[in-house]
């Protein structure tokens, strides 16, 4: 077992660093909250061993450089019952019921359960162009999260001067009665150590996280379409004391093209048809994401027709097509000769259009 590992330090860690790694873990795998758990029982004798191998400078120079693994005496929970005390009543707020009694016994342990925890989840949406959707490409996102706070790193407190522990004088133990009968435990303003060398992050209240405005670059995947959802893991709110960050998830929201849509990976375009080009045929230019492509225009080509440019819609394996929607365009008749051909086309053409619909 690497001590440094187990505490998720590397070999130049501090011993305050030691310190904060050690308080972290300790409250996350205490006995006092794992009632019966062996493993997390094993763990908080581990991480206790480290702390004290790692704190001392001849253990630690030892330990650096053979690894040698000092014994160390089973820890054991810090709460204990010191048997029954009749000289004082046990009425009214000191008759304690049997589930008073139990949160008691326990409550020292409980504070202790300010374990690192995982950030929360930030959802936001953006926009993004309709070729990046289509093509792949990124985008910037400004955000505001709560990230660690620099001056405590995120664990909530700061040193200071070591001082006598307030709370119980300078003994590392307090003392008290529920009902007739009495217990003592650790102190928990000090952790039982009956001094204190930290005090609350005045920046982010003992919080260790602090309002952040960031910008993030966002990759769009070629093909995205909206109401889709860009997971960027670790970029959402901090976790309180040192725990880890939440995930940021992005909204896409697609913006229009003003002549382009999709449907799947397929393109779509409608392409504008002279009277000429689709009676006679012609070989006219459409635009696609890319280059343009020259597509043949039977002749007789009705309004409406629909025709297939292969692998020119949006790129993957495999590629959408471009689908063209035909649209015959009448140009404007600005003279007489024009009508006139109009006329003589008419004539020569004699067909009735609507018949089909008095069938």
């Amino acid at each position: 077992m690497d001590f440094y590992k187990l505490l998720g330090l590397n070999r130049a860690a501090s011993v305050d660093e030691v310190e904060r790694a050690y308080r972290r873990l300790a409250r996350r795998y205490h006995p006092g909250i794992n009632p019966g758990d062996r493993v997390a029982e094993d763990m908080y004798r581990q991480i206790q061993e480290a702390y004290e191998v790692l704190t001392d400078a001849q253990q630690r120079q030892a330990y650096d450089t053979g690894g040698v693994r000092p014994a160390v005496a089973q820890v054991e929970t810090t709460v204990s019952f010191e048997g029954f005390d009749f000289s004082a009543p046990a009425e009214g707020r000191l008759a304690a019921t049997f589930s008073e009694l139990f949160a008691d016994v326990f409550q020292d342990a409980v504070r202790e359960a300010i374990t690192p925890s995982r950030g929360a989840d930030l959802a936001v949406s953006a926009q993004v162009s309709f070729l990046d959707a289509a093509l792949g490409g990124s985008t910037a996102l400004s955000i505001t999260r709560l990230d660690r706070c620099p001056s405590c790193l995120g664990d909530g407190r700061v040193s200071r001067a070591p001082a006598v522990c307030p709370a119980c004088g300078g003994q590392g133990s307090r003392r008290w009665a529920r009902g007739h009968m009495v217990f003592t435990g650790a102190c928990e303003t000090c952790n039982g150590e009956g001094h204190l060398t930290a005090q609350a992050c005045r920046t982010c209240g003992a919080a260790g996280v602090a309002p952040r405005h960031e910008v993030v670059t966002v990759g769009i995947p070629s093909g995205i379409e909206s109401g889709a959802r860009i997971a960027m893991p670790g970029h959402g709110h901090a976790g309180a004391r040192g725990g880890p960050a939440g995930d940021l998830y992005i909204t896409v929201e697609v913006a229009p093209h003003p002549h382009f849509w999709r449907q799947g990976r397929d393109l779509h375009v409608t392409l504008p048809v002279a009277v000429h080009e689709a009676a006679l045929g012609a070989k006219v230019e459409v635009p696609t994401l890319g280059d343009r492509v020259k597509v043949k225009i039977p002749p007789g080509t009705a309004s409406g027709a629909r025709l297939r440019v292969p692998a020119r819609g949006l790129p993957g394996d495999p590629a959408g097509d471009l689908v063209v929607d035909v649209q015959i365009v009448l140009p404007p008749v600005k003279d007489e000769r024009s009508r006139e051909l109009l006329r003589e086309f008419a004539q020569l053409n004699d067909v009735d259009v609507r018949k089909h619909l008095f069938e």
